[in-house]
């Protein structure tokens, strides 16, 4: 995995010069930078509203006693897409709003969780995910109730 990201520093901006070359030569230079600035401001302010919502959600979800899954991935993509939204470049632009926006959002937390389960499957095996992964493997393990008697010795350390 570290070659994949030393390359994607490497292919990313040259990418990002070569698609604003590109843009720049079709509509000019400076209507090319009054676009990067919109797109930069937009992106701003889209991150600023679905931050909040995102940090608004997970704080729900801890009061509530809720398990915070889909709240932590949405402010995991939220911090991911904010980061490339305000990186200069139309390809970064592009998967930086794809990560932000409502609307997008659950296709790419759907990606992101397929990813992140096929790399735990190959990492723990496929047994080792039992219990993790809803429908699959045998029922989590059941809590225990008050009817439940548990059979014992109750030892006092004061009385010894």
């Amino acid at each position: 995995m570290p070659w994949f990201i030393a390359l994607a520093l490497l292919v990313v901006p040259i990418l990002e010069i070569y698609v604003i070359i590109q843009i720049g030569q079709v509509i000019g230079g400076w209507p090319t930078v009054a676009l990067l600035l919109v797109e930069s401001a937009l992106g701003a302010w889209i991150i600023k509203r679905e931050g909040r919502r995102a940090w608004n959600a997970l704080q729900s979800a801890f009061q509530t006693g809720k398990m915070p899954g889909r709240e932590l991935s949405d402010a995991a993509l939220v911090l991911v897409g904010g980061t490339l939204l305000l990186t200069p470049g139309f390809v970064t632009d592009i998967f930086g709003f794809f990560f932000v926006l409502p609307f997008t959002r659950p296709l790419a937390r759907r990606a992101m969780t397929s990813f992140f389960t096929r790399r735990l499957t190959t990492q723990l095996g496929p047994t080792g995910l039992t219990g993790f992964i809803p429908g699959q493997g045998s029922a989590p393990p059941r809590p225990s109730s008050s009817d439940d008697v548990i059979q014992g010795e109750v030892i006092d350390p004061e009385k010894q």
